[in-house]
């Protein structure tokens, strides 16, 4: 902004993106010079070895397609519930003295919601690793 300023530009003018446009071409340019000499330069030796899937060493047992716990996901998913309100606390542990009584309230407000959600859980048995 502080370049149009010194220079009388207009930001909104189509000229303004130029600089943009030169950056996404040389972007995509080096892409495809460099997808292009990797498969010119690169060796082509194509053996049986190479072409077979690849595989750890241990042999293969059971079905890929088999049924897997929903403990596993629902584990997951929590975390990452209970996580994301841990980061919520951080602008206002930043600013506490600045949100005053209110912003406690509304923190005191938004971890009892999450407490009512953790008691329906652990009601609910979703914690419970046994059958």
């Amino acid at each position: 902004m502080i370049y149009f300023l010194q220079t009388g530009l207009n930001p909104n003018a189509s000229g303004s993106y130029i600089p943009l446009a030169i950056q996404i071409f040389i972007a995509v340019g080096l892409i495809a010079f460099l997808t292009v000499v990797t498969h010119w330069l690169g060796p082509k030796r194509k053996t049986t070895d190479k072409l077979q899937n690849f595989t750890s060493g241990i042999g293969t047992h059971g079905d890929a397609r088999q049924p897997m716990a929903i403990k596993y996901f629902l584990t997951a998913i929590l975390f990452v519930l209970f996580d994301v309100e841990v980061i919520f606390f951080y602008p206002y542990a930043v600013n506490f003295k600045g949100l005053g009584w209110d912003g406690f309230w509304a923190v005191v407000l938004f971890v009892g919601l999450f407490v009512c959600g953790f008691i329906y859980i652990i009601k609910k048995g979703a914690l419970k690793w046994e059958d």
